[in-house]
């Protein structure tokens, strides 16, 4: 890259303001996720509903959310995230409170699908901002630093849910998160704001545009966001972070479960043992997108300083979640478990961060959230099938290896698949094709 722009003391306030909520809200989406969760023994009670009935409500979520990837990484991309993360944050915590008075499995479901739907527009939007507001030496670290929340949610999740469960009730615990994030949702309406509403100086922009595609747009149309499934390096980010979020949702839904049944640990002892894990989660995020503008800088193209990380550390995942799966220890176990969603973290961060270099910048969310849709089927998918092989085989083993296999194989996406930037000029000449 050529000769760097410095960022102007009103470029970085902007972009330390939103990073913070970003942080923030994504905390927030992360902690809503496991309200059910949490509250699943009070809320099978209370409703009369079976095993088999929460399943399908937290699968409601998963794949509600998955599918409104599609659409709503193209209306960030139109509408920018100023209103489209309003309109979600609005959306999952209406859902929330609505969770909080429904008075059978109908109701639930509805409102599971509805917090799917409200929670999509989070990291497409996130994305875009990354791009808007940072040059591309520096959108790795700015990734990282929102990445975080998914970890730092999930970490302080369960504790923080289970004191208002405890404290008010599940219905409460539902109905306080809700209010809680639509006070999010008026901070970021009322505090962000898209760079063409603000008057930015020349060397500003410039700062914020080196090195985007020459032949960029502004707005994007239908055309190009169907044009980007024409491109490997489209498919290449979707198979790959398949396997990031299939990896990341086995830790996600069953780390409790597999520290009680297959290591044998105490209640007590497994809140504490999972949490271990997803902090570090924190430092692989930070450290993922540090590592990746280390490498801009020091000559690596924008894209291969995301994917050679993404790949090379989810072959990492891979490995330590295999000896994870084998050694005797709970204490090793722990510290490999750790270390696989330590690189599964780097994965996450690279894979948003090549989301900003990847494409032009009016199709940023849109690529985004494409990789997220490829992410979540593996995420819905993962739940289900780690407990259909515990059930058939009476361990967790098998479950890890079939994890760290398709790991292998999404890795290969990043390194193999995914080459070259989308340009404006590309997507053009598919569409006259």
């Amino acid at each position: 890259m050529s000769a760097t722009m410095t960022v102007t003391p009103r470029v970085k306030k902007i972009q330390r303001t939103a990073l913070a909520m970003l942080v923030i809200s994504g905390s927030v989406n992360y902690i809503d996720r496991a309200t059910l969760a949490v509250g699943n023994p009070l809320i099978r009670h209370d409703l009369g509903l079976s095993v088999a009935d929460m399943g399908f409500l937290l699968s409601a979520f998963l794949w509600s959310y998955a599918f409104a990837q599609l659409p709503m990484g193209a209306l960030v991309d139109k509408f920018r995230p100023r209103w489209m993360l309003t309109i979600g944050l609005s959306l999952w915590s209406l859902a929330q409170v609505v969770s909080g008075l429904v008075g059978s499995f109908g109701q639930f479901y509805v409102a599971r699908i509805a917090l799917g739907i409200g929670e999509a527009p989070q990291f497409p939007s996130a994305s875009r901002v990354t791009r808007d507001w940072f040059n591309p030496r520096d959108r790795g670290l700015s990734s990282g630093i929102w990445n975080t929340a998914g970890p730092l949610g999930t970490a302080l999740g369960v504790p923080l849910l289970t004191v208002l469960m405890l404290n008010f009730g599940w219905r409460w615990m539902f109905i306080i998160m809700g209010i809680a994030g639509l006070l999010v949702a008026a901070l970021w309406f009322t505090v962000y704001r898209n760079p063409r509403d603000v008057a930015l100086a020349a060397e500003e922009n410039q700062y914020r545009t080196q090195g985007d595609d020459v032949g960029q747009r502004h707005h994007m149309t239908f055309r190009e966001w169907r044009m980007l499934f024409g491109f490997r390096t489209t498919w290449g980010m979707i198979l790959g972070y398949f396997g990031c979020i299939y990896m990341t949702w086995i830790y996600f839904a069953w780390l409790p479960g597999y520290f009680e049944i297959q290591r044998h640990m105490s209640v007590k002892y497994t809140g504490i043992a999972a949490a271990i894990p997803f902090a570090w989660g924190v430092v692989g995020s930070l450290c993922g997108g540090y590592l990746a503008d280390v490498l801009v800088r020091r000559g690596i193209t924008p894209i291969n300083s995301r994917r050679y990380p993404a790949g090379i550390a989810l072959i990492g995942t891979a490995g330590f979640t295999l000896v994870a799966a084998y050694v005797t220890s709970n204490n090793l176990a722990i510290a490999f478990i750790s270390a696989a969603i330590f690189l599964l973290y780097i994965t996450s961060t690279c894979a948003w961060a090549l989301s900003s270099v990847a494409v032009p910048p009016n199709l940023t969310a849109s690529v985004g959230a494409m990789q997220n849709f490829g992410g979540y089927l593996g995420g819905a998918l993962a739940p289900t099938v780690t407990g259909l092989i515990v059930a058939s085989t009476g361990s967790f083993v098998l479950a890890l290896v079939v994890g760290s296999v398709v790991s292998v194989f999404s890795a290969g996406a990043y390194l193999l698949i995914v080459k070259n930037p989308i340009t404006t000029a590309q997507i053009d000449r598919v569409a006259d094709v």
